[in-house]
């Protein structure tokens, strides 16, 4: 028996389609309907990396210190400073270029931005975390080369 049988059965017996429509809804709810959104993050990490050479050339550059980076499964996590009130108002992207060079281990520039337009004296660290799974290349490990730093990480998948 097909969805419209069922709806007309319970149609006919008398039940008002505002109830049909919240079981609906309910079930849908209950049965996980989603929108697999691209942009949403995984509960591991606070942020998706994003890949843009476009973005990597021209997002904001404000002043900061990154002063550690360590990766845990497909995250990693940005320990880094800059001057502020309490980095509130900070908007922060990872950016990673689209170019991938490819000599022995695979190595692609990424980029901490920092828009800060905060104009206190205080200097504040933070720690924030972006999954990387999507600069996975071929084979199973890639080097990230902080291009606002000195640092370098070798991310192995």
């Amino acid at each position: 028996m097909g969805l419209t049988e069922k709806l007309y059965i319970i149609k006919n017996n008398n039940i008002p389609m505002k109830k049909i429509l919240a079981l609906i809804t309910t079930l849908c709810l209950a049965v996980g309907c989603s929108n697999n959104d691209d942009n949403e993050t995984p509960t591991d990490c606070d942020f998706r990396t994003l890949v843009s050479s476009e973005q990597f050339d021209n997002a904001p550059s404000d002043e900061l210190e990154i002063m550690d980076l360590d990766i845990n499964g497909d995250c990693l996590k940005i320990t880094f400073a800059s001057g502020g009130c309490d980095g509130d108002s900070w908007e922060l992207k990872l950016i990673a270029s689209q170019a991938v060079t490819l000599p022995n281990t695979p190595r692609r520039r990424i980029r901490l931005s920092l828009r800060n337009e905060e104009l206190c004296e205080a200097y504040i660290t933070k720690e924030s975390t972006f999954d990387i799974s999507n600069l996975q290349v071929g084979g199973n490990q890639v080097r990230l080369i902080i291009a606002n730093s000195d640092e370098s990480i070798l991310y192995q998948y």
